[in-house]
């Protein structure tokens, strides 16, 4: 079967709806990753309630267990677990689809347009998926901390990090991030239409800041348990 056959089997396979196609899956790709950024944002912010001490971390732990008479946090984690299941979905097809197409990789690759985020962007995703399994196990469920006490999330915090190997994985995780991040921006302000010569400057301006921000406010986090600047 040639390339050409491939892909439309696969094409029909999947059926003709929006959903099935590439540009609907990229649609797709970028709704979510505005969720999630959305979300990693949010997190970040709420997360510099460490540097208020205790009462400030484990009031604002509280706060997130009992909105909405503790319905809300489980419909903020049913909406982040329905956007990543499907972003990556759309990403593991969109792949699959860039593959089938050429099955043979080219003998030599010389980038011109593309950027190192945008050829890592599988492997970061794969880090990025890891560290969310573990990081959940680690500070939500505690499954993977050793000294979880589910009734002070601010020693879980601090406990977590004093412990090189957990902070170094999460500084490597965040720094993925930076990478995922991003890439994402830049590419889903073009999935939906707003890429220009004019404003090109500013989404990648933004998409920059952004990044800057997000990531380097996290990694502030291990690195001020390590230095004992929260403790």
């Amino acid at each position: 079967m040639s390339v050409a056959e491939q892909s439309i089997a696969g094409a029909e396979a999947r059926g003709h709806g929006f959903m099935a196609s590439s540009v609907g899956r990229k649609v797709v790709m970028a709704a979510t990753g505005i969720v999630l950024f959305g979300f990693v944002t949010v997190h970040m912010i709420g997360n510099t309630q460490a540097y208020l001490g205790a009462e400030g971390f484990n009031g604002y732990a509280k706060f997130l267990h009992t909105m909405l008479h503790g319905a809300g946090i489980w419909i903020f984690r049913a909406v982040l677990l329905a956007a990543t299941g499907l972003h990556i979905w759309a990403a593991v097809s969109l792949t699959l689809d860039n593959q089938a197409a050429r099955p043979v990789g080219y003998r030599a690759q010389q980038p011109v347009a593309s950027t190192w985020a945008s050829r890592t962007m599988r492997w970061s995703g794969f880090i990025l998926a890891a560290f969310i399994v573990y990081h959940l196990l680690h500070l939500t469920t505690g499954h993977a901390h050793p000294n979880f006490d589910h009734a002070n999330p601010y020693a879980n915090f601090v406990s977590a990090f004093k412990v090189p190997a957990a902070a170094g994985f999460y500084i490597v995780a965040q720094l993925c991030l930076g990478l995922h991040m991003w890439h994402g921006v830049w590419s889903f302000t073009q999935t939906l239409g707003l890429t220009h010569p004019r404003y090109d400057g500013l989404r990648r301006n933004f998409a920059t800041g952004l990044t800057l921000l997000v990531v380097g406010v996290n990694i502030s986090y291990p690195i001020a348990v390590l230095t004992g600047c929260i403790h």
